[in-house]
């Protein structure tokens, strides 16, 4: 399962990110590491961006990102 598939109010912890180089350092360095818990806050209407709270902040994921980041519940 992705980051993207989550819905607005679920959670989950990142299981591996699923993308390398520049893209994958990018997500790193916002604090989307495995191991973190994540939240999907809200969606916006069109589906892009994902609002996410991530080690007590908020972020906002493009769907492109989010889809490289897999989570387990």
């Amino acid at each position: 399962m992705t980051l993207r598939d989550l819905k607005p109010g679920q959670q989950g912890k990142v299981a591996a990110i699923k993308t390398t180089g520049a893209m994958k350092r990018r997500i790193m360095d916002m604090g989307v590491t495995p191991g973190v818990e994540i939240k999907v806050i809200k969606v916006a209407p069109l589906g892009d961006p994902i609002e996410v709270n991530v080690r007590g902040y908020e972020l906002s994921l493009r769907k492109d990102e989010a889809v490289q980041v897999q989570v387990e519940m």
